[in-house]
């Protein structure tokens, strides 16, 4: 009998737009349009962005008020849809809980795991990661409960969480990602991602 599936998908570039890119092209800050398509090295990326944001004196609700604007990636909604109607499916994202409420609201509230911010008043200070490689540990952790894993990134912290699958793709990747990891096949619409779901059993 073969094993239940289970989808382990990225946020950000895979169902939704950057937030940090949306928020650079709000502020006209190029800096911020770094991401971890950038940048693998997560601790140095944020606090770059938290250094930006107090120099600048960028406030939660102004980086808030970017994200409830922002729409999804087009088609996002019915692939993920379609998705949830044949297994269950966790967002394993590096995003913030005080970020990520407006599109999951747009989703449908799916499952989400992500990480917390450090905020005092309106002003984000630091943040806090719910674990440290949490996408890798999850999938640890669905495969323990006897879980046939399918995971889906575009950028260098989905790399472990690809790994640890069972199978995994790299959805709208850069051409970076895609060269420097070949073994994991590479899909740019949600059709596709959804016949290389629908292989694996």
């Amino acid at each position: 009998m073969p094993k239940p599936r289970i989808a382990t998908l990225d946020l950000e570039g895979v169902l939704s737009p950057e937030i940090w890119i949306s928020i650079a092209e709000r502020t006209k800050i190029n800096e911020l349009r770094l991401t971890t398509r950038d940048i693998s090295d997560y601790d140095e990326l944020m606090q770059h962005r938290l250094k930006i944001l107090d120099s600048q004196d960028i406030k939660l609700s102004d980086i808030q008020n970017v994200i409830e604007n922002m729409p999804l990636l087009e088609g996002a909604k019915e692939f993920l849809d379609g998705l949830r109607s044949i297994c269950q499916v966790i967002i394993l994202s590096d995003t913030f809980a005080e970020f990520a409420n407006p599109i999951m609201k747009k989703l449908g509230y799916p499952t989400l795991f992500c990480h917390n911010l450090e905020i005092k008043g309106d002003k984000i200070i630091n943040y806090k990661l719910r674990q440290k490689n949490q996408k890798q540990h999850a999938v640890e952790a669905f495969k323990s409960l006897n879980f046939g894993v399918f995971a889906a990134g575009d950028s260098y912290n989905d790399i472990e969480m690809l790994k640890t699958a069972d199978k995994a793709c790299l959805f709208c990747a850069p051409n970076s990602v895609k060269k420097e990891f070949p073994q994991f096949k590479a899909v740019e619409t949600y059709g596709d991602l959804m016949s290389e779901f629908l292989k694996f059993t």
